[in-house]
């Protein structure tokens, strides 16, 4: 007798029995490991956005790019909503995130308009990188349903951010260059090198990524400044003084990459930091927004170096990579020594007796 199963059921091979399918038994299977970590990084990156967000709307005064936070604001509510609710029927606790205690809403403005547009456009494209990735690690229909949501939000963000700067001319278009002629084949294994003899020229695989991490440490420089001149603790303004000098030092490299390829690399704009002293966030919540940036540029260093044929460009990512690596790990120990590091879901409380085997 052959053996039907649904989609959402899977094969059933013998090993246990096959639960039928119905919208109430799948409520009852368990969150597996993955979705329990996605849940809780999108929401702490949801709590992330909200604050920080709700200072821009106190302080933007762009009637074009107010929607647009409106819309960002909007969304961190609604998905913190959402986890919260499928936590309650899991029974697990609701992360602390952060609150009210971490925002200043009185403090004077510290970036101008265009830079929060800037922010949104990146943490649209971190949303849409972290939510593509969840969305194929989850097996419950509703958990997918919900990370499929998130995608198409943070789609609509990234589209009405892009929107904005076409129409005001600050979106940042990468370098040009020929379409070719006909399509065509590497004959040769020198297509490979990079570091002696003659080199071939960027493809344009290799010049959006150039490009792509030049625009990003740009921001990352803007955001270094700000946080470095309003953070209460020593020890973090002299960690937002470190990043600053860091992100020059891969924007100078990257550029050369570009210019001695003859392309053109982004000119240096305006920071669009304010010089007031008067720090709008707590410096956990500016630590916790560098962290996340942190991560989502050393995975970006290392796309750019997957997808990267030349060696002497390959060698570049990754020791760029490295530098944001170590940075980042630094950190992460300021976080834990000020016990700013909330703990994500983990496979056993240490202090449990170990399982016998």
């Amino acid at each position: 007798m052959e053996i039907q199963n649904h989609p959402e059921q899977g094969i059933n091979r013998g090993y246990e029995p096959a639960i039928p399918y119905t919208p109430e038994t799948e409520q009852n299977i368990r969150l597996t490991s993955a979705e329990l970590g996605n849940l809780w990084a999108a929401y702490m990156n949801s709590s992330l956005k909200k604050s920080y967000v709700k200072y821009f709307l106190a302080k933007v005064e762009d009637t074009e790019i107010r929607p647009v936070l409106e819309y960002a604001l909007h969304v961190a509510e609604k998905h913190l909503q959402t986890i919260s609710e499928i936590y309650r029927r899991e029974k697990h606790p609701i992360p602390q995130g952060f609150t009210g205690q971490d925002v200043n809403l009185d403090a004077p403005r510290l970036f101008s308009d265009t830079l929060f547009l800037t922010i949104m456009e990146f943490m649209a494209e971190m949303r849409l990188n972290g939510y593509s990735t969840a969305l194929p690690m989850a097996a419950r229909a509703d958990i997918r349903e919900y990370f499929t949501e998130c995608l198409a939000s943070a789609a609509e963000l990234y589209n009405k951010v892009s929107s904005v700067m076409l129409s005001k001319g600050l979106y940042m278009r990468a370098p040009y260059i020929p379409v070719p002629d006909n399509v065509d084949f590497v004959q040769k294994q020198n297509f490979l090198t990079g570091f002696l003899g003659d080199r071939r020229p960027l493809t344009s695989i290799e010049i959006s990524h150039v490009f792509s991490r030049i625009k990003t440490n740009s921001l990352r420089k803007s955001l270094f400044t700000g946080f470095s001149q309003v953070a209460k603790s020593e020890q973090v303004r002299r960690y937002m003084a470190r990043g600053q000098e860091m992100a020059t030092k891969h924007i100078k490299i990257l550029s050369s990459v570009l210019l001695e390829n003859d392309l053109p690399a982004p000119m240096a704009w305006d920071s669009g930091v304010m010089d007031s002293t008067i720090s709008p966030f707590s410096d956990k919540l500016s630590m916790e927004i560098i962290r996340n940036y942190n991560v989502v540029e050393i995975g970006n260093y290392g796309k750019a170096f997957a997808s990267s044929l030349r060696h002497d460009i390959t060698a570049t990512f990754v020791r760029l990579m490295t530098e944001v690596g170590n940075y980042s790990e630094d950190g992460v120990n300021i976080l834990i020594d000020h016990g700013w590091l909330e703990e994500p879901p983990q496979a056993n409380n240490g202090d449990a007796p170990a399982k016998k085997h």
